[in-house]
């Protein structure tokens, strides 16, 4: 299944089941994707996570209620105009669409429509309207990707792992940089510990901070684990830092080049909007991905860096 027909299968299997308890995870096993590249793919290609766009249909189906409108899951995108009075239990839609309480659902109804369910039947015109995706990709031409090729054995890395939400990766993963940078990449304090030492020293060994790897955690699907890495060069592991293995593979290798974080960020972006809807001839063949950072001052529009995918041909 390719990745633009696939997120529509997605987009409809909400829709269909919007009024049951479901999230990424449910939705791509149903579709038989990978919860890791399916709910980063959505992010990137719709701008909304799997949970957020779950959360806007909802609301506003909530909004048409209060409004009069009835609605069910299966008539979501074309919405029975049959009659109503618009005044159901504010008890009765909280639990419709999954809420714990009235007042749970007063508030998250209150930040997507800017109104109460009461001032919205006051002033109708101002409901928000979230209508249902249709997946759309545009492959662009003139401007190819730079991306090579290579087959690596599998190799083990050591660094610091972070879980972190699909839903705020983009904010996450920058932050995880800057904790590491401000603790391990200026002066040893006076007043560090051996073990402060042994970090430094494994760091510098190892060269952690030429990677970050994400991978998936096959326990937590709304997370996946972040790593800031280096080549394992063997030896005592510090508390706090972790060995991992990545498998043997071909990967295909993206060059950006550009200010950080904006500059990889991008290309991410078109890999999963252009690169893998137009590319017939690899496939993802593992849930994980390397960026690769060089030395150098990494604000400078010069800076290299790089996106490394596991890929499978077909």
């Amino acid at each position: 299944m390719d990745w633009l027909m696939g997120l529509q299968k997605a987009i409809d299997y909400m829709e269909e089941h919007l009024f049951q308890k479901i999230g990424a995870e449910e939705v791509a096993d149903a579709l038989h994707f990978s919860p890791f590249y399916f709910q980063k793919c959505f992010k990137i290609v719709t701008g909304y996570t799997i949970g957020e766009y779950l959360r806007n249909r909802r609301l506003y189906l909530a909004g048409l209620e209060v409004l009069g409108r009835k609605v069910s899951g299966t008539e979501s995108r074309n919405m029975d105009k049959g009659s109503g009075n618009g005044e159901g239990r504010i008890i009765d839609l909280a639990y419709k669409y999954g809420y714990d309480t009235p007042e749970s659902f007063t508030r998250a109804f209150t930040r997507f429509h800017g109104l109460s369910p009461m001032q919205l039947r006051a002033q109708p015109h101002q409901i928000k309207v979230f209508l249902p995706l249709v997946a759309e990709i545009s492959v662009k031409g003139g401007n190819k990707m730079e991306f090579t090729i290579e087959k690596r054995e599998a190799m083990r890395m050591i660094g610091f792992e972070k879980i972190i939400s699909f839903e705020n990766s983009y904010q996450e993963i920058p932050g995880f940089w800057k904790e590491f940078g401000e603790r391990y990449c200026g002066q040893p304090r006076q007043d560090g510990t051996p073990e402060e030492e042994r970090i430094r020293q494994t760091i510098a060994e190892c060269v952690v901070g030429e990677f970050g790897v994400c991978v998936e955690d096959e326990t937590d699907r709304d997370h996946f684990r972040y790593y800031i890495a280096g080549a394992y060069q063997g030896g005592e592991v510090p508390e706090g830092m972790k060995v991992f293995e990545i498998p043997a593979s071909e990967w295909a290798k993206f060059k950006c080049t550009g200010a950080m974080p904006d500059a990889l960020q991008t290309v991410n972006t078109r890999i999963f909007k252009e690169w893998l809807p137009g590319n017939p001839a690899f496939e993802i063949a593992f849930h994980m991905n390397i960026e690769w950072y060089s030395n150098g001052d990494t604000c400078s529009e010069s800076y290299e860096s790089g996106i490394w995918m596991p890929v499978r041909r077909l």
